[in-house]
């Protein structure tokens, strides 16, 4: 594990990113070994705390340099998420696709629960539409990038709320020149304003995509316009509501409307209507397809998929949209193995966001890792593996620590040679089993 983690920090050049980000000291330790100390501490399945407990993992510095550099206020987290995300794109997967492959960027979010804490940073009530519940924490905002067999995180943003009423506490006050505090701003901003924010990040950092996905709750007039004037189509589900319109045949009507107005295709279709459309906003007017896909679970039920791009075939915006599922698999491998809300139980927001940082950075190297493999094995389970295998290492190494407090004993307490010694050593290790001679040989 050790040595693939130190190839992957080499190869796309981790320390320079974080100094591009403004983490970087003057004197004392290196940032990239700080970095590099809590990229691992997932795989060694125990916390900080418990590494220097036990004495096991424990690192060369202080724990209190590791919560200083969490809670810097100048390093730019997003930017950093955002180079790293761009070199990985541009240097190990692009370069092997194919010029008619189909890259898309997705957005999506999803809870970053606090339940159990009263005194954080920004904390905020949130309501989960996965559990029909509010509850305490985040709404973890992310953009991701994907070819459609692999999906990398580009950046995020924990959203707290706009609404101070549903705010448990404010933002510490800062210096308003510092990252720190233009990041608390945009927490406070609405879910569409900060996607902007990533999205025009993504760009500055050159990433290939055509696309930009999304689920409903982004699906907006307005929305839609602000992205497509970024240089990107968009392809994202719209809600049935009767409270927006578009210009269908001269006139401003809702999706239903527009539904009820047309012949349905029959059959076994993928799609039961496709229509042509114009979205406006403040005179401003985008032609736009609309896709009236079939639930094939409920005959009297459809969804609604829209397309700036007219030129695509239906099937096409089906088929191009279904890969926006793959930032859902990122949040559950997060949740479930990354520990992406649990490993971290700070107060302040900064750290929690250098925390999710390094989450992401995990989760690029599995997820890279799967690529260049091709291992049948999802990421779960190649969490799992590097796991064991730091557990097989830290092992090793203490069973040479065993050795040799043997020899020493045998040193000070007997009048044995060392040559004696040493053949006594070489005979009991003679007895042990192949593999684990071969590990300790190795070692």
């Amino acid at each position: 594990m050790k040595i693939y983690q130190k190839k992957f920090f080499i190869k796309f050049h981790i320390s320079s990113a974080l100094k591009a980000s403004n983490a970087y000291k003057k004197k004392g330790v290196p940032v990239v070994e700080i970095f590099q100390y809590l990229f691992l501490l997932i795989f060694s399945n125990r916390s900080m705390y418990m590494n220097m407990l036990t004495g096991r993992n424990t690192p060369s510095f202080a724990k209190d340099t590791v919560y200083r550099f969490m809670k810097m206020i100048q390093i730019n987290w997003i930017r950093f998420t955002t180079l790293l995300s761009a070199r990985i794109i541009k240097e190990a997967i692009v370069p092997l696709n194919s010029e008619n492959r189909v890259n898309v960027l997705i957005i999506d979010d999803s809870l970053f629960e606090r339940n159990r804490s009263k005194k954080v940073e920004l904390l905020a009530k949130i309501y989960d539409h996965a559990k029909h519940k509010y509850a305490f924490g985040f709404r973890m905002l992310t953009l991701g990038w994907s070819d459609g067999c692999t999906f990398l995180p580009i950046n995020s943003v924990l959203l707290s709320t706009e609404n101070s009423k549903n705010r448990m506490n404010e933002a510490v006050e800062m210096d308003k020149r510092t990252v720190g505090y233009k990041r608390r701003k945009l927490s406070m901003k609405k879910g569409t304003h900060a996607m902007l924010t990533l999205l025009e990040a993504a760009k500055k950092a050159e990433i290939s995509a055509k696309y930009v996905l999304f689920d409903s709750w982004f699906s907006s007039p307005s929305t839609l316009h602000a992205v497509k004037n970024m240089g990107y189509d968009v392809i994202g589900m719209v809600k049935k509501t009767p409270k927006m319109f578009f210009r269908y045949n001269g006139e401003a009507m809702s999706l239903a409307s527009i539904y009820n107005q047309n012949k349905k295709r029959r059959g076994k279709s993928r799609y039961l209507l496709s229509v042509t459309i114009e979205v406006v906003k403040d005179d401003a007017i985008i032609p736009a397809k609309v896709v009236y896909v079939r639930n094939r679970n409920k005959r009297k039920e459809y969804l609604c998929l829209i397309s700036t791009n007219v030129n695509l075939d239906e099937n096409e915006i089906i088929r191009i949209y279904g890969k926006r599922w793959d930032i859902e698999v990122f949040f559950k491998v997060c949740k479930s193995y990354l520990n992406l809300s649990r490993e971290c139980n700070s107060l302040s927001y900064d750290t929690m966001t250098a925390h999710t940082a390094v989450d992401f950075t995990r989760y690029m190297m599995l997820s890279l890792e799967s690529r260049e493999s091709s291992d049948t094995r999802s990421l779960g389970e190649l969490f799992l593996h590097f796991s064991d295998e730091m557990a097989d290492i830290t092992w090793i190494k203490a069973f040479q620590m065993l050795l040799q407090m043997f020899r020493t004993i045998l040193t000070d307490y007997t009048e044995l040679s060392d040559e004696k010694i040493t053949q006594l050593v070489d005979a009991f290790m003679d007895t042990l089993p192949v593999m684990l001679k071969t590990k300790l040989r190795a070692a």
